[in-house]
């Protein structure tokens, strides 16, 4: 886990360049591809597709982690409450 942690963190922070997701970029770039530069157009739905994606891998990490930790805690309930059972016993 702390491995895929640092490799996302360094691709991150390794992003050379966003580009702005507005109404006016997007009416921008559907005129250069109706006038024959589509190189701006690829990048500007991959970066639609990166804002689109963030939010929910961030809720997915955070479920993950959620539901590891009260795993976890279970867990130790259940082994005091059967060390608790034996002492009495």
């Amino acid at each position: 886990m702390k491995k895929f942690l640092l490799l996302f963190a360094f691709i991150i922070l390794n992003l050379s360049e966003t580009v702005a997701q507005c109404a006016m970029c997007r009416a921008t770039v559907e005129n250069n591809v109706n006038n024959g530069e589509i190189g701006i157009a690829s990048s500007l739905n991959f970066g639609i597709l990166y804002l689109f994606a963030a939010p929910y891998l961030v809720a997915m990490v955070i479920g993950i982690l959620w539901y590891r930790n009260s795993k976890k805690q279970n867990k130790k309930i259940d082994l005091k409450s059967i060390l608790s059972r034996n002492k009495v016993e």
